[in-house]
């Protein structure tokens, strides 16, 4: 087992101005109110797209294949491009979003989202397709550090953890939207070309989301790490009911004096990826990625090729004409989504009642189980065509610890571990590397069913959710009921035992 040393105090602490101390706290202890539920809304869009956009492509694959006449190589590129787009994406919309601001990638990243995703829907071209499914990966990549650091920074200390979860509950939100869309589309339109209608939907949702965030209030935390103090008080204004005056006195008292609580010293340069690498991050740096990057092999892999691997396991119509197999297969995916919103749901209470690392443990955990039944399925007298209910069995498992473990904590934690100055940084990486995986995953389990069968995709599968098991018992931090600040105060924890000592009734358990 590795082991590190603990992490250093922060000076830094010591010298926070009062007055900036009285706007985190403001932030922290607000009621939940409605402009925090729009806020929310609205940063989550990019995770809905995410969700929309990987069913509307699985789905669609099968009319693409024959539509466009794409070669097998072409076909992996097609899948694999939405995935590898995330990889630039999020690493240069976490850096852009430290830098200029959330909002700015907000916006900018719902453009480039509609962009392509209408090339995407219009073009006959195989190539054009894989590139432009590439840059609606980027935009969707750039999103997630974006959203994820606003929320953390946004919302009230005690509704944070169940507000990031349900961020990342709008994929399945997305799915199941998708899943109604492609009915919806194939029984007005049950042509081969439906999937262009698919594509055209993301690029439709997209533009409604970036006009609704043309107005939407820049993050405080932010604003104050920039020494933008007017600018924060005007937009804490927007999310707390306090004395206008008041706030104009501390921005006037404040001036352009900067917010900084991090366990690396304060210096005039901005903090970037070096940072990460610095020993007082490392072990949250390995500990948001590894994890993630593993379980993104196997939620994207097996999210995006759920359709096909039913087609494989014989799930529906294999003597039905296309169209009609395709519309069976949306039923039938999006019926095994429900589960991916129901784990989601799970997660809103589990997460902050059981903390983050022991979701995360358990949820893989769960996948190992969901993809070990699915395996036994397939060597059972008959195959797993004479055994629907284990394979629905399977994936539900699957699907249900997925989105109440890792899929929430994966995305929770690097919003936690990193000062503000470095949050969006730190999550952009993690998703980053993320995607690498999902890419992975995409480009060799074709191949790997292809010559070795479904029974061999669902063994890797359980594999890399169990290293995913390891690799967070292995780096794991606790800290329960932290704020955002406290996390860059306190030495934590690497043994839940010890994490007991910091137990806090305000939030649930970190």
């Amino acid at each position: 087992m590795m082991t590190a040393a603990p992490d250093p105090p922060v000076a830094a602490a010591e010298t926070v101005s009062p007055d900036h101390a009285q706007i985190i706290r403001l932030l922290d202890d607000a009621p939940m109110r409605l402009p925090h539920y729009l806020a929310w809304a609205l940063a989550s869009g990019g995770t809905l797209i995410t969700g929309l956009a990987v069913f509307m492509l699985g789905i669609s694959m099968p009319l693409l294949v024959r539509d466009l006449a794409l070669s097998p190589v072409q076909t992996g590129l097609v899948a694999a491009a939405l995935f590898a787009g995330g990889v630039p994406g999020g690493a240069l919309g976490g850096w852009l979003a430290d830098r200029i601001g959330r909002k700015p990638v907000f916006l900018l990243d719902m453009g480039l989202l509609a962009l392509a995703a209408m090339v995407s829907a219009l073009t006959w071209n195989a190539w054009l397709l894989i590139a432009a499914q590439c840059v609606v990966g980027i935009g969707a990549g750039m999103d997630f550090p974006a959203s994820g650091s606003y929320v953390a920074e946004c919302m009230p200390h005690r509704k944070r953890s169940r507000m990031l979860v349900a961020t990342i509950a709008c994929q399945a939100l997305g799915l199941l939207l998708a899943a109604l869309l492609a009915m919806a589309l194939l029984h007005l339109a049950p042509s081969i070309e439906a999937w262009r209608w698919f594509l055209g939907m993301q690029a439709l949702v997209a533009v409604l989301f970036l006009l609704a965030r043309i107005n939407m209030a820049e993050s405080p935390r932010w604003l104050m790490g920039q020494g933008r103090n007017r600018e924060a008080v005007h937009m804490l204004a927007r999310f707390v009911p306090v004395d206008r005056q008041q706030l104009e006195a501390m921005a006037s008292r404040l001036g352009d004096a900067v917010h900084f609580v991090a366990r690396v010293p304060h210096t005039k340069k901005s903090l970037g990826y070096a940072e990460l690498f610095h020993p007082a991050y490392l072990r949250s740096t390995l500990l948001c990625t590894l994890p993630w990057f593993l379980m993104d092999i196997a939620t994207y892999g097996v999210g995006l090729f759920t359709a096909l691997l039913l087609t494989d396991l014989h799930f529906q119509g294999p003597h039905l004409p296309l169209v009609q197999q395709v519309a069976a297969l949306a039923r039938g995916t999006g019926l095994i989504d429900l589960f991916w919103l129901l784990g989601f749901v799970l997660g809103l209470w589990a997460v902050a009642r059981f903390g983050r690392i022991r979701m995360q443990v358990t949820g893989f955990a769960g996948m190992v189980a969901g993809m070990l039944v699915l395996w036994v399925s397939t060597l059972l007298a008959g195959g797993a065509g004479q055994h629907i209910a284990l394979v629905f069995a399977g994936f539900v498992v699957f699907n249900l610890f997925m989105n109440m473990g890792p899929n929430s904590t994966t995305f929770i934690l690097p919003t936690e571990l990193y000062p503000t100055q470095l949050r969006a940084t730190g999550s952009g990486f993690a998703a980053a590397i993320s995607k690498i995986g999902a890419t992975a995953g995409v480009l060799t389990l074709p191949l790997i069913e292809s010559a070795w069968g479904v029974p061999a995709v669902l063994a890797l599968m359980a594999l890399v959710s169990l290293l995913g098991l390891s690799s967070t018992w292995a780096f794991g931090i606790y800290g329960h009921g932290l704020t955002l600040e406290q996390h860059q105060t306190q030495t934590l924890p690497r043994r839940r035992p010890k994490a007991a000592l910091l137990a806090s009734p305000t939030e649930g358990r970190t």
